[in-house]
């Protein structure tokens, strides 16, 4: 064949041309499934005879046997395989039967999903989200969503697993080779039929008798009727006054009569209501008056108050913050139960938005108010300390059911208020001052220190730079820790404040206990505050001693370094 190893010229072609053609009279084509007949078997390969291909094609016999196949292992019989490769770098034939078999069973799903036909197969396993339902014709795999198993949760699906039956395809991805199956589609189609025929009893304007709430939604309350149907009310359905979400007005289990307002044959829905078996009460809403008490029932209970009935159809909310003066966050669970019949005052009606909003707390005596009227500010009282936390005490006065606040500030003059915190426990009487009463906030705040003398009083007829003996109690970097003689509270003297040369400004010239004379640099009897400065006092000194001796020799018994030369400098002034 030398004579054709040049391929270019037309003769060359025209003759490979040729030879293909006699070789071959099927058309083979890669990515195609072919016929192939098994021609020799060893232990673990089957060899094909496939016309039109130079080498014979190997399957692996465990292949086969793995897709059901291993009866058909006999010289003579056919197989279908997918051509993957015509020749490979090694010069071998590529074939799979098992793709083959695969796409031949995609073909008919494909097919069965066009034609909208369901499909046999049988649940052969559990995963994530649902189960594996094998095809029972071809073998192909299709995922089983979870919530289309059946039209109603099941607990246990081990009665379903390798039963064939009906399936419909409700999803395929041709190009992942995705399938998608549904077993709730049919079990639902047959009961449309008979959903039907129960759908025709009803019509609008019939009255259906004790339907039983089975679920809620954001936007209306499902309720099962004899058991054959569920029907919806809407949420604007449920009742004359506003509501926002079911579970306000009804609970699970209960039952109440609704009206038919929309059958749908097509939809095979009902749609039901219950407000319109009663009059509108707004029409009437004139019969109501604000700042009067009414009974109300009480028809549901939640944790942020309860809904009422000031009559069938006219349902208000009674909120947590309205049930009691003094229980702040108080659950009305605690204090009524369903069907009680409370007192309450109407504390708003809005016609345009339908609402009606009540307390129950107004319809009692305000505390604090009977607290300000009773104990007006000023009173001592006697209490006992019911709470506490890390600033301040709670305490109960006598029988009225109100808690006064007394903060740590106002426990002592003397010591730190939180030390003086410390002291005390629940229980623990004690008598306070009522300093404040803010009965519209519902606030009330009382001192003990007020109670007591303010050894602040101390000051009341002192003045500014006025002088006072002090002893040193305590000295530190900072200055002095110095008690007035005759007074109960300590004070800072600043190093700063020590002397008027800096070089005497140590606070260590003392140790405690030394008695010495400052003048009061500053005084604020409203706000409590008072400095004291031995600065001043020389200062002070000074100039009397400047005023009163006018030679330099007067002054030098005086305990001041620079006085000779103020005194020669104040000489100076008065002779110019």
């Amino acid at each position: 064949m030398e004579i054709y190893k040049d391929l270019s010229n037309p003769a060359s072609q025209e003759f490979e041309k040729l030879l293909n053609s006699q070789l071959s009279k099927i058309q083979i084509e890669e990515g195609k499934i072919i016929e192939g007949k098994i021609n020799k078997i060893t232990e673990k390969f089957v060899f094909l005879f496939v016309e039109g291909l130079k080498s014979e094609p190997v399957l692996d016999v465990n292949e086969l046997k793995s897709m059901g196949l291993g009866e058909k292992i006999k010289v003579g019989e056919s197989i279908p395989v997918l051509l993957e490769k015509i020749e490979d770098k090694h010069g071998e034939v590529l074939v799979s039967a098992s793709k083959a078999q695969k796409i031949k069973g995609w073909d008919k799903l494909v097919e069965a999903y066009e034609k909208n036909e369901p499909i046999m197969g049988k649940i052969t396993s559990k995963c994530k989200g649902g189960c594996i339902v094998e095809h029972i014709d071809t073998g192909s795999l299709m995922f089983l969503p979870g919530s289309q198993i059946s039209d109603k949760p099941l607990k246990d699906i081990s009665h379903l697993m390798n039963e064939p039956q009906k399936f419909a395809l409700i999803k395929l991805d041709k190009v992942r080779g995705n399938a998608c199956v549904s077993r709730r589609e049919i079990i639902s189609s047959f009961k449309k039929e008979d959903k039907a025929k129960i759908i025709e009893k009803y019509n609008v304007g019939d009255v259906i008798k004790g339907a039983e709430v089975k679920g809620y939604s954001s936007f209306g309350c499902f309720f099962n009727v004899n058991g054959e149907l569920d029907v919806l009310v809407h949420l604007q359905e449920i009742s004359y006054s506003r509501v926002n979400h079911p579970d306000e007005v009804f609970n699970i289990g209960e039952k109440h009569d609704l009206k038919v307002i929309t059958v749908d044959k097509e939809k095979l829905q009902v749609g039901c209501s219950i407000k319109q078996l009663s009059p509108d009460p707004f029409e009437h809403i004139e019969n109501y008056e604000l700042n009067k008490i009414y009974k109300v029932k009480v028809v549901k209970l939640m944790d942020f108050g309860a809904f009422c009935e000031l009559e069938p159809g006219l349902t208000t909310l009674l909120h947590s913050s309205e049930l009691s003066w003094t229980k702040k966050n108080i659950s009305a669970k605690k204090m009524f139960k369903v069907g009680d019949e409370i007192d309450c005052i109407i504390t708003e009606i809005d016609k345009e938005k339908r609402r009606v909003a009540i307390s129950h707390r107004l319809t009692q005596d305000n505390p604090f108010e009977t607290f300000e009227t009773k104990y007006p500010i000023g009173t001592i009282v006697e209490g006992e300390v019911v709470n506490k936390n890390e600033y301040s005490l709670f305490v109960k006065v006598e029988d009225l059911d109100v808690d006064a606040f007394l903060h740590c500030n106002d426990l002592t003059y003397l010591n730190n208020g939180e030390e003086e915190l410390e002291k005390y426990k629940k229980g623990d009487k004690i008598k306070v001052k009522v300093l404040e009463i803010k009965a519209s906030e519902q606030k009330i705040r009382v001192g003990l220190r007020q109670t007591q003398v303010d050894p602040f009083d101390w000051f009341n007829d002192k003045s500014k730079n006025q002088t006072i003996t002090v002893k040193v109690i305590s000295t530190d970097n900072k200055g002095l820790t110095v008690r007035p003689e005759g007074c109960e509270m300590d004070f800072q003297i600043k190093k700063s404040a020590i002397a008027i040369n800096a070089a005497d400004a140590r606070p260590s010239r003392w140790t405690g206990g030394e008695k010495i004379d400052c003048a009061i640099a500053d005084l604020d009897l409203d706000k409590r505050k008072v400095s004291l400065s031995i600065k001043l006092l020389e200062e002070i000194e000074k100039k009397e001693a400047l005023d009163k001796y006018g030679s330099e020799g007067s002054g030098k018994n005086l305990p001041f370094s620079s006085l000779s030369d103020d005194l020669k400098k104040k000489e100076e002034e008065d002779k110019e």
